[in-house]
């Protein structure tokens, strides 16, 4: 039995929530559940318009979709969702430079598909904590170059500078993971504004220490604003 919670909050420094999530335990079209955590960018409220425009537009699509793929429903959905909102900052000055990251994922039986584009992330956090998507990022490129270390990363000036999003270009790749969930496993979605507030293990040990699934997510953004809240934070927790 699928046990899923969700929780979005504004920060202790931000005046608007550009972040926007989607949780559901049922069917959309032929997708048998759907989650997703999107973290806009972009002046006035055009982060905001981003992030709620693309998830949904992503609803939309799939819930029309006629493919049997789960894949390519998903991916079809997030090139729509460019294609809206690059056609939203083309037509009006104030969303201009728009976009958003989206994190998407969706439970087949064991087995958990996961869609990514931006540097919100997903985990599975058992005895170990381990990130699943791949930060689509500057210093993350830098890393991977060998260029910079993992523990300098986290503090790099340019960490928040994302190399893809939704909106940011004409066309969108997003990358695809496929997980085999096992009981005991915690499936964790959040954007950067958890994950910029807390080391991977200090996530880990607040899902171990919290009794049920509302108090793990409600402890993780506690515990995010504690050290600064500097952005917005979001969570989705899942439990299969």
């Amino acid at each position: 039995m699928l046990k899923t919670f969700s929780l979005t909050d504004i920060g202790k420094r931000r005046k608007v929530n550009q972040d926007y999530v989607y949780t559901t335990e049922q069917p959309v079209g032929k997708l048998p559940n759907l989650f997703i955590v999107a973290d806009g960018m972009g002046g006035h409220n055009a982060g905001d318009y981003a992030s709620k425009a693309t998830v949904e537009i992503m609803l939309r699509e799939i819930g029309k979709a006629t493919e049997e793929n789960p894949k390519v429903i998903l991916k079809n959905a997030i090139v729509a969702a460019n294609e809206a909102i690059r056609k939203k900052a083309s037509e009006n000055p104030d969303f201009e430079g728009m976009g958003t990251t989206v994190v998407a994922a969706t439970f087949m039986d064991d087995n958990l598909l996961v869609a990514n584009v931006g540097d919100s992330r997903l985990y599975i956090v058992n005895k170990e904590i381990r990130q699943v998507t791949r930060d689509h990022s500057l210093v993350e490129e830098m890393v991977r170059m060998g260029g910079l270390d993992r523990e300098n990363a986290r503090n790099h000036p340019d960490k928040n500078i994302i190399t893809r999003a939704v909106g940011a270009n004409d066309t969108v790749e997003p990358d695809f993971f496929m997980e085999t969930i096992k009981e005991g496993d915690i499936v964790l979605m959040c954007s950067d504004g958890l994950t910029n507030m807390l080391e991977d293990e200090e996530i880990r040990m607040r899902l171990s220490g919290a009794r049920d699934i509302v108090e793990k997510a409600l402890e993780l953004v506690e515990a995010a604003n504690e050290n600064g809240g500097r952005d917005n934070i979001s969570v989705i927790l899942m439990e299969p």
